[in-house]
């Protein structure tokens, strides 16, 4: 079975004042379309957990009450769907990688994020530090939705959103890159908007 969307075949045009925040391919959409391949899992905050293992010096696991207890950020960002909608403006809450990397000891340039339900998507490390990456709990000032990945989700808001892993559970940190679910199904390694990076051949 396939998982992959190639988007709608309809263009629309992007207002030329929007331009150089859409990438190519891409339309602004004002809702926050609802994309998921399988049933979407039910995650309680009490049972919510995340790990970072693997490759580190010391693996580290918080529960939701330890998680919030960190430094939390506010993040106004736009992202992009491999199925070629743009929300622009929109924001986030949550914690930074980086944040979440202090005393960890990372050993490997690669991480595979684990979602709740079972899916996971690879992200090199690169991407995911220096600014680039959270997870996040809230969006638009509210508790993160279910469809949307709560109660928490990866947001990696420079690449392409199913690299921004719903219903995170962990990432593992790791020496070598491999595939995830969605990129055994067809799409792109690391999913760059601005390059079109959507799938295999791309």
């Amino acid at each position: 079975m396939s998982f992959i969307s190639r988007g709608f075949t309809r263009r629309r045009q992007v207002p030329e004042e929007l331009a150089g925040r859409v990438p190519p391919g891409q339309y602004v959409e004002s809702g926050f379309p609802v994309l998921t391949a399988g049933p979407t899992p039910r995650v309680e905050p009490s049972d919510w957990k995340l790990s970072i293992d693997g490759m580190v010096g010391s693996a580290r696991e918080w529960t939701w009450d330890e998680f919030h207890a960190l430094e939390q950020e506010t993040i106004p960002c736009d992202i992009h769907c491999v199925t070629k909608w743009s929300k622009l403006g929109t924001s986030f809450g949550g914690v930074s990688v980086d944040k979440l990397l202090e005393g960890i000891d990372p050993h490997g340039a690669f991480t595979m994020a684990h979602s709740y339900g079972g899916y996971t998507t690879n992200v090199a490390m690169a991407d995911l530090t220096g600014g680039k990456a959270w997870v996040v709990t809230s969006h638009e000032g509210e508790p993160l939705p279910r469809e949307h990945g709560g109660p928490a989700r990866l947001l990696v808001p420079h690449l392409y959103f199913w690299k921004s892993a719903k219903w995170i559970a962990g990432l593992r940190v790791m020496d070598h890159d491999e595939p995830g679910f969605w990129e055994v199904n067809g799409y792109h390694n690391r999913g760059d908007p601005w390059k079109e990076e959507r799938y295999w051949t791309d």
